[in-house]
């Protein structure tokens, strides 16, 4: 069996900032923008890895989330509880610090983790949990 990942979604709030946050300061490329019915569907991902991609699209677009449903996800983006992914960077402290320049809200420094990885955490605009892990 050959399965790859091909994408994963991300939720944002701000269309403009999350941009910002992946391509200026992530350093991904922009694979396509769409726009329909006043949201905004960001595909970004990295230049080298043109299988692999993330989509930044509106909370709970799914015509078939109920009002309340729609409110938790937003509260929960809030908290940044709600979504998160998992990066991976041979040079975790250059990585680091760039983040660190561009003012993302830094959940915790590069740390070596008793399960064995190196790792530095912080917050997109939405909120999402983005953890980088360093590559050995």
């Amino acid at each position: 069996m050959d399965i790859t990942i091909h994408g994963t979604f991300l939720p944002h709030d701000d269309p403009d900032a999350s941009l910002a946050f992946y391509r200026d300061t992530l350093g991904f490329e922009v694979r396509n923008d769409v726009g329909y019915g006043g949201m905004r569907w960001i595909t970004v991902g990295p230049a080298d890895q043109p299988g692999t991609s993330i989509v930044l699209e509106p909370p709970a677009a799914d015509p078939g989330i109920t009002d309340d449903e729609r409110r938790t996800i937003l509260e929960m983006m809030a908290k940044g509880s709600y979504a998160r992914i998992t990066l991976a960077t041979a040079d975790l402290d250059g990585t680091f610090a760039r983040l660190q320049a561009s003012d993302a809200e830094v959940v915790q420094e590069p740390t070596a983790q008793p399960y064995g990885v190196r790792d530095c955490a912080v917050r997109d605009p939405a909120g999402n949990l983005i953890r980088i892990n360093e590559l050995r």
